[in-house]
C-alpha cells in the first residue's frame, strides 16, 4: 500500500473541520424550526462520514493517478469518480429508506465541501506570487 500523501490528509481535515462546522449549524436550524430530533443527528452522522470519505477517497484517486500514464489516469479517474458517486447514491437511498435517518440531513452535508472550499480563499493567504501583483 502506498503511503498517503501529506497534503491529501491536510486537505481532509480541512474539509472535515468545515463539514463539522456546517453540520452543527444545521442541528441548529433544524432544532430552532421544532424540526429537531434523533433522526437528524443520525442522519448528520451518515451524511458527514459519507462526504468526508468520498473527499479522502477522490485525494486517494488524484494521488493515484498521479502516478499513472495520462491515458490511464483520465480512465482511472472516471471510474473513480463514478463509484464515489455511486456511493453517495446509496448512502442518500440508505437515508431514505431506513427510517432511524432523516433523509434532508443525510444529504445537506453533501453540499458542505464545496462551501468550505468556496470559502478557503478567504482564510488561506495564497503561498508563493506577490500580494500586489
Amino acid at each position: 500500500m502506498h503511503k498517503i500523501d501529506a497534503e491529501v490528509i491536510k486537505a481532509t481535515k480541512y474539509i472535515a473541520l468545515w463539514v463539522l462546522i456546517f453540520s452543527a449549524l444545521m442541528q441548529a436550524v433544524f432544532l430552532v424550526l421544532g424540526k429537531w430530533d434523533y433522526t437528524v443527528l443520525l442522519g448528520n452522522l451518515l451524511g458527514c462520514i459519507a462526504t468526508v470519505g468520498n473527499f479522502f477517497l477522490m485525494g486517494l484517486g488524484i494521488q493515484k493517478s498521479l502516478a499513472k500514464e495520462p491515458k490511464d489516469a483520465k480512465s482511472y479517474m472516471k471510474m473513480s469518480s463514478s463509484m464515489r458517486l455511486l456511493a453517495l447514491l446509496v448512502v442518500a437511498v440508505i437515508g431514505y429508506v431506513v427510517s432511524v435517518f432523516n433523509v434532508i440531513a443525510v444529504v445537506v452535508p453533501y453540499l458542505f465541501p464545496r462551501i468550505a472550499i468556496a470559502i478557503r480563499p478567504l482564510f488561506v493567504k495564497e503561498e508563493g506570487g506577490d500580494a500586489n501583483e
